[in-house]
Order: structure tokens, then sequence, then C-alpha cells
């Protein structure tokens, strides 16, 4: 496998510290609202990096944080006469239904940082005892950043360039502009923990770090996360972790591309600014997983109206042929699993192409249309009328392909849906059999309220959610 990384800017074969194991660490979402279409961008494509890495044999242990306190977070507590902890518990929530809709594995862990402020304050002490960081009189500490000679190595700028944007806001007692928080003292009415500096709470980048360390060690394989991330984030990351232990903090990096919303930067001050949940009642979450997986991770891609009907139309496409299957096999013809050496040849030759894009920087722009071309000969097989045993051969190759990429894994709502459908079918067809065609109606209204419309064939009913 060869990635991209961003620490080294270039291509590289994809080797992990331990053989067969890969220790992956996402930066998740602060928790004080729903997650707009820029944050999906950053979930789907790091879960895709695991189901695919999983896929090619490897152990994943995957680690995605929940930053739980913060300043945007605290104003919102305020705002509505609740804890910090109510208004983060509200959004985790919200997190994991948008994310379950769009296909979203849950990590292996997903710590808060509130629950590891003790590693946090750990960390914090030992770069202070070897010189990495200072506390000021208020109970502030921040990282020394000129003690690091490395700093800048990610977003590949001479300390100089990044000296000229730096600034001293207003309360700030800094040696250095560049320096950057590492512990916060207490304000009143915000959540606080007891400290050697006094009650505070930790600032954004060390939290990363501390939780890199406890659940995955002090090296890992691959740290991911948005672009915008690079810096000052995931720069202060590398120069607070391997200040403090003294080896390299990850081997790669990783970061996937903006999105831009007809041709513009999204911003709330544009109006331009969707949330998933917003996007998914109109075009469904599909639609969304596909839009984000459908062209390079590392490209940024524009969002509108056309770019997503034409995204739900495309997985349509391909959730039909998953539904023809499925139907097709239910009656097919038992017999051989031959299939004709065409046939079984170039599908085998799809899913080799499919492999090799993926294996080429996760290119699931290539690998999606390699999808398609399965997609296209499957039909055209199942129309010749194979036995069950052949088309489930065929059908599996696409069925493999298309779960990996989570266009069409089904939950276990779809299949109490699929439960309660097909039994009412059954009942529709003994209803008529039996000339109760009042009874059928009522079946036939009663699975429309269900949100599935049903088609009468020559070989029996099928039904789709719409």
């Amino acid at each position: 496998m060869q990635i991209f990384n961003d620490l080294t800017r270039k291509k590289e074969e994809f080797k992990t510290i331990e053989p067969g194991k890969v220790k992956m660490y996402a930066c998740g979402p602060t928790v004080y609202n729903f997650f707009h279409i820029g944050n999906a961008r950053c979930f789907v494509v790091f879960d895709m990096f695991r189901r695919y890495l999983q896929y090619r044999g490897y152990d994943v242990t995957f680690v995605q944080n929940f930053t739980d306190v913060d300043d945007k977070m605290i104003k919102k507590a305020n705002e509505e006469g609740v804890t910090v902890a109510d208004i983060a518990d509200r959004y985790i929530a919200e997190y994991f239904t948008d994310a379950k809709g769009l296909g979203i594995h849950p990590a292996d862990i997903h710590p808060r940082a509130t629950e590891n402020i003790g590693q946090i304050i750990g960390l914090v002490s030992k770069l202070v005892k070897g010189g990495h960081a200072y506390a000021t009189e208020g109970g502030d500490v921040y990282f020394r950043t000129r003690s690091f000679a490395k700093y800048g190595c990610l977003s590949h700028m001479p300390i100089e360039d990044l000296e000229s944007g730096a600034r001293i806001a207003v309360g700030e007692i800094k040696e250095d502009p560049l320096d950057f928080a590492l512990w916060k003292a207490a304000k009143p009415g915000e959540p606080a923990w007891q400290s050697p500096w006094g009650m505070g709470r930790p600032g954004w980048h060390i939290e990363c770090s501390a939780m890199v360390g406890r659940y995955l060690g002090k090296t890992i394989d691959l740290h991911c996360g948005g672009v915008d991330l690079t810096f000052p984030h995931h720069e202060n990351e590398i120069a607070q972790s391997e200040a403090a232990n003294g080896c390299v903090f990850s081997n790669y990096w990783m970061h996937n591309g903006f999105i831009n919303v007809d041709n513009q930067k999204m911003s709330k001050s544009l109006n331009n600014f969707f949330t998933v949940r917003d996007v998914a009642a109109v075009y469904g979450y599909p639609a969304i997983r596909f839009f984000l997986l459908s062209s390079h991770y590392r490209k940024p891609i524009n969002y509108s109206a056309e770019v997503i009907e034409a995204a739900k139309n495309s997985i349509e496409r391909i959730q039909n042929c998953a539904d023809s299957l499925a139907f097709y096999l239910k009656d097919a013809p038992d017999g051989s699993d031959e299939i004709p050496t065409e046939v079984i040849g170039s599908l085998e030759a799809h899913k080799q192409n499919f492999i090799d894009r993926m294996d080429d920087d996760f290119n699931t722009a290539d690998a999606v249309s390699e999808l398609f071309e399965i997609v296209r000969e499957l039909n055209s097989y199942l129309a010749t009328s194979p036995t069950k045993q052949a088309a489930k051969r065929a059908g599996d190759i696409f069925l493999e392909l298309g779960n990996l990429l989570g266009f069409i894994g089904e939950t276990a709502a779809d299949r109490e849906l699929a439960d309660k459908v097909e039994a009412l079918i059954a009942e529709r067809a003994e209803a008529k059999a039996a000339k109760n065609f009042a009874r059928a109606d009522e079946i036939r209204a009663e699975i429309a309220e269900m949100g599935v419309t049903l088609q009468d064939t020559k070989n029996g009913t099928r039904w789709k959610k719409n």
C-alpha cells in the first residue's frame, strides 16, 4: 500500500510499527452542535481508511476523541442555562445518530477530554519539568515553542513565517507570541479541575496528545484529521508529544481536503453552512456518503444541490443492484455455480482494479468507477437467468466491495423493516388468493405508510424504500 504522508509530502509505502497492526487516531468533533458536511468528510473518509485497512488484513485499533470542554461549549451552556456536561451528552448522542446514518462504524475507543484530566495534567507537568513549558502567575501554562527545534515540520513553514502571524491575545502573558496554551486558569462559571497550577482546564491541543499516549502509546502509525487542523493543532500535537517523550509521535499524517459550497468556502457568514442532519432530511444519508467518497480524499470538493442530487441517483443505482440481486436469489433455479469465463474473469479483473486503486493512497474516486463497472456487468448477467449458485458467486464480488465502501450495508433497522414488509406481502398474497381484495388493499396502504413502495411483477412482488 502507498499513502501520501503529509509529514514528508510524498507518497510512501505503508509500513507499520508492529507487522499486521495499525494504531490509528483521528481528531473527533467538539460537541456543541450537530456536525456539518465539512466535518462529515473527515469522519467518513477515515471510517473508509479503517475499513480498508481491515479488509487488507490489518488489526486496527482506532481512537477518535470527543472534545467535551471548550469555549464554544461553555458559551452555549451559559446561553441555555445548563451544564457543559449536558451539552456534551446531548451532542455526542446526536453525533452517533448522524454517524450511524452515514455508515460510520464506532471507533474502538471514543475518549472524552474530561475523562483524561489526570493524563493531561501528567503530560503538562512533564513538559514543565523538562523546560518545554512554563506556568504564569495567573495559573496558565504555555508550551515554550522555540524549545522544540522541529517546530513547523508538518506545516512545512519556517519558524520566521509562523512568528509573523503569531499574536498575544488580551489577557495572555507569554514569553513569546508563538507559545500556546497547555492549561488555562479557571474563570468564574467555567468547569475547572485542581492542578499543580491551581484550578483550571486543559487547552485544546494537549488533550489529543494525552489521549493518544494513554490509549495507543508514545508512537502511533497513523494520525488523521481535516486539512484545517494541520496548523496549529497537529503541529502543536507533534511539538508537545515529542518534546515530552523524546520519540516520533506519528509515522504518517493524513489530511482530507476542504468542502466548498457552490464554489465558495463554507461559512456561517455566507449562510452556506449545512449540517448533515439537514442534508440527510432531503437527500438521505447514503447520498452524502457517496458524495464524500466519490472524489479523492485529498482534493477539495464542491457541494451543490446538483452534485448531491447526482450522488443520490448514483447510490440508488448501487442499491437497486443489491435489491435486484436479493430478489433474484429468492427464486433462482438451483444448479451449478459455473459462470462463463468471460463474465467471472471480467468481474474479478474489476475487483483487482478496485484493490489496486485503493492501495494507491485510498483512491476512492477510481475505485467507485470500478464498482459501477461491476454493477453494469452484474445486472447484465442476472438478465441471462443464471443458477442461484452462479448468481450468488457473481453477486458476492459486488456485495464485498459495495459493503466495504459502506454503500449497501444493512442495519438492524433495515432488517426489522424487511421482516415486517415481507410478512405483510405474504399476508397480502393470501388475501388476494382468497379474493379478499379489500384486505389486500388495506395491507398495501399499511406498507405505504411505512415508506415502502410495492411493485407487482410476473415473478412476484418486489418492494423498495422510498
